[in-house]
């Protein structure tokens, strides 16, 4: 069993950064970890992935440059640093994972975090 909780949104202007987290318990050796997103009245979105390793990750072109997914294998945390954040950024981002390689698609995605809000004002 793998529980993954969220932690550092808030409320920033455009053009600011921000450090999201993800602290994963339970074993998460050869889990892949993603980052999605959902906006009022929007499907959930795919952010960014990376496999256990590090060696593979894979991101949205939305977010292309200036989102960067990186996880702490020894502590058991993912985080998404997201730079250059517009209004469009606005949502709630939740941490998942899955056995396995990298995937877009949440249904994939067997353990989900309860998420955290981010909003960018103009």
């Amino acid at each position: 069993q793998v529980q993954l909780v969220e932690s550092g949104g808030g409320l920033v202007q455009a053009g600011d950064s921000l450090r999201l987290s993800c602290a994963a318990s339970g074993r998460t050796s050869s889990y892949a970890m993603a980052w999605f997103r959902q906006a009022p009245g929007k499907e959930r979105e795919f952010v960014a992935a990376m496999t256990y390793s590090g060696g593979g990750t894979d991101s949205a072109d939305s977010v292309k440059g200036r989102f960067t997914i990186s996880r702490d294998t020894a502590k058991n945390m993912v985080y998404l640093q997201m730079s250059s954040l517009n209004p469009d950024d606005t949502a709630v981002y939740y941490c998942a994972a899955r056995v396995g390689g990298l995937s877009r698609w949440p249904d994939m995605y067997k353990y989900w975090g309860p998420g955290t809000q981010v909003t960018v004002s103009s």
